[in-house]
């Protein structure tokens, strides 16, 4: 018999010395014990699986990652080999069922708890894309919240300066157009509002003099609105507006790397739905089967159990359970016996001891009175 199915049986919780008299059980309970043993490295691989993502880019997440692993698998490993080796075959259909009803309860929850690592890590790049998106429309949202807090709290300076710039666009324009007028007054082009007369008269003097005098109100309001826009900036820069921006490709690839546990699984949740809102059928059946294929492999160690047929290794066990009964009950009637036998025996030395007592003591008190007498 090699050590492999010896592994195996052991997995299976079997009564060793009793299946190796019965060959043609051999194979039923390898089987029913890998089932059992890969359970346990699948929830080994899943619990370790998260726990690396719990510890991401701590230099320990490996160490945590392999122990947790490890002590997730073997408890799993060992409730599934006591549960299957406690359902008794030699019960009825029924008992069979209600001895594995709170096993299979309890595999369906934690199916779902070692499936969801492992779909996170199948669906992985749909779950960056998906993140990449949530981070991009939060960041926007977040510039967004900080743009409305600030044209709410500066409305008045912000109100001023477009006035000034509206001013001054104004200002603008009118000098420009009272340096062309001034220019066909002074080459002689005739319009309403030039004399057509070649020169510098009078009356490009007065237009030369007005448009110096509306050059330097021009300077005095840009000085104004640079000032005003200074303040506006330096505001922006306290708020925290300068500093916000959309993020990178490459920030965003950081990003996602480095994401949690909880924000991966909320993505691979958010994997169900479009970006409009409806539901995509497809991966929301893809994720689903997935998690109900893990789900009937964690439940299927019971199932084999429960499927195996009644065969000459359960009778066998029946009735060595029966005979150890049986010897149980005879060694508890001799027990009972000898405890009887010695107590009548402790009970009538017991009276006798205490006869011995009172009749000493009565001796003693009759001689003490004859002595006083």
């Amino acid at each position: 018999m090699n050590s492999l199915s010896k592994f195996f049986w052991f997995c299976a919780g079997v009564h060793i010395d009793t299946l190796k008299k019965y060959p043609t059980e051999h194979n039923k309970y390898i089987g029913i014990g890998a089932t059992i043993f890969f359970t346990g490295l699948f929830a080994a691989l899943s619990g370790g699986y998260a726990m690396y993502f719990v510890f991401k880019g701590d230099p320990s997440a490996i160490i945590f990652a392999i122990f947790f692993g490890l002590l997730w698998g073997l408890a799993i490993f060992n409730m599934d080999r006591y549960i299957v080796a406690s359902i008794d075959k030699n019960a009825s259909t029924w008992k069979q069922i209600g001895q594995a009803t709170p096993r299979i309860l309890l595999a369906i929850m934690i199916g779902i708890v070692i499936s969801r690592p492992l779909e996170l890590k199948i669906f992985d790049k749909e779950i960056k894309e998906r993140l990449k998106v949530s981070y991009i429309n939060s960041q926007r949202s977040r510039i967004d919240t900080l743009n409305n807090s600030f044209l709410k709290k500066y409305t008045i300076e912000l109100n001023k300066l477009q006035e000034a710039k509206t001013q001054r666009d104004s200002l603008s324009n009118g000098i420009k157009e009272d340096r062309q007028k001034l220019n066909f007054e002074i080459f002689g082009n005739k319009t309403t509002e030039t004399s057509g007369i070649m020169g510098y008269g009078p009356y490009a003097k007065r237009k030369e003099t007005e448009l110096l005098q509306r050059t330097q109100d021009l300077d005095t309001l840009s000085a104004d609105i640079r000032r005003m826009e200074s303040f506006i900036a330096n505001r922006k820069e306290f708020d925290g507006l300068l500093s916000e921006r959309l993020y990178t490709g490459k920030q965003l690839d950081s990003l996602t790397s480095v994401a949690g546990f909880a924000d991966r699984n909320w993505a691979l949740g958010q994997l169900s739905f479009n970006p409009d809102g409806t539901r995509d059928v497809n991966t929301s059946l893809a994720v689903t089967f997935i998690g109900m294929l893990f789900i009937f492999f964690e439940c299927l160690p019971v199932f084999v159990k429960l499927m195996s047929t009644r065969g000459p290794y359960d009778r066998s066990v029946e009735n060595i359970e029966t005979t150890q009964v049986y010897h149980s009950e005879k060694d508890k009637d001799y027990e009972m016996t000898v405890v009887d036998g010695i107590q009548d025996t402790r009970v009538t030395t017991e009276i006798e001891k205490r006869k011995e007592i009172i009749k000493g003591k009565a001796e003693r008190d009759l001689e003490k009175f004859d002595w006083d007498s």
